[in-house]
C-alpha cells in the first residue's frame, strides 16, 4: 500500500517524536502537528491497517519496520533537502518548509543525485 503525503508525514512525526520522548501518543501528534484530534485518530486508524504502526492497551503508538523504513526515509529527505535548500542561500524556516513539500514528490533517482552531488 502506497501511502498518500498525510500519511508519511504522520509517519515522520511518530519518529521525531519518538526520538525525542521514547513515547507517542494521539495527543503528542495533536500538539505537534496542530491537528484534530479526529483528524490524528483517523490517521492513526489508517497507519495502523496498513502496518505501519501499532498501538498498544495503553494507546502508545510505536512504529512497525516498514513503517520505521519508510518514516526514516522522509526524515533523510527532509534534512538532506533542508541542508541543500540552506547551503544556496534559503533562510532555516522557508528552506524547511519547502523540503517538507518536496521530501514527498522528489524521486528516489533524483534524491540520490543530489545526495552525491552534496557529497562531492
Amino acid at each position: 500500500m502506497h501511502l498518500q503525503e498525510s500519511g508519511e508525514m504522520y509517519l515522520e512525526t511518530i519518529l521525531i517524536l519518538s526520538k525525542k520522548t521514547g513515547d507517542v501518543r494521539s495527543i503528542d501528534i495533536v500538539e505537534y502537528m496542530g491537528y484534530s484530534k479526529p483528524s490524528v485518530s483517523r490517521a492513526v486508524g489508517i497507519l495502523k491497517n496498513g502496518g505501519y504502526i501499532t498501538v498498544d492497551k495503553n494507546g502508545y503508538i510505536t512504529l512497525t519496520h516498514v513503517g520505521r523504513e519508510l518514516a526514516e526515509k522522509i526524515y533523510e529527505r527532509h534534512n538532506v533537502l533542508t541542508s541543500f535548500l540552506k547551503s544556496i542561500g534559503v533562510d532555516e524556516e522557508t528552506a524547511s518548509e519547502d523540503a517538507c513539500k518536496m521530501e514527498h514528490v522528489i524521486s528516489d533517482k533524483t534524491f540520490e543525485a543530489l545526495k552525491s552531488f552534496l557529497s562531492k
